[in-house]
């Protein structure tokens, strides 16, 4: 996936405005290029996981689908720990086939890191966060 520089630090910006609770949010493509960054807000508003209402997340994919994309990647952060998917991230995963994975990874002695990740039946690979702007 294709995601421009502006797009990221939404993302990120995102991520530091809910600190030191963990964020999350959707990311609509349009031939594999990110188009837009939808915020959701963390139900569990808690530092160690992320929970979404299924309606909001339902409604966020229909007028993504309606505005000609599709759910291209999900993404929350990590605040106490590396930008890496937790078992419980890879378990959530498996509900969502084919999106990939970013993590903003907030830690106090830093910048923040962010990775993506394919995560296809248990198994996470890295993948190249392409940035064009």
């Amino acid at each position: 996936m294709e995601i421009a520089p502006e797009l990221l630090d939404r993302i990120v910006a995102h991520a530091r405005r809910d600190f030191p609770n963990e964020c999350c949010g959707m990311i609509a493509v349009r031939e594999g290029r990110a188009v837009s960054v939808h915020e959701a807000e963390n139900l569990a508003a808690s530092p160690l996981r992320f929970e979404v209402d299924g309606l909001e997340v339902h409604q966020t994919i229909e007028a993504i689908e309606d505005a000609g994309g599709e759910l291209g990647a999900i993404y929350h952060s990590h605040t106490r720990s590396e930008p890496y998917p937790s078992q419980t991230d890879i378990n959530f995963a498996a509900g969502w086939p084919g999106v990939e994975w970013i993590i903003v990874g907030l830690r106090r002695d830093g910048e923040p890191r962010v990775r993506s990740y394919r995560i296809e039946d248990g198994r996470v690979a890295e993948v190249e966060l392409n940035g064009h702007g």
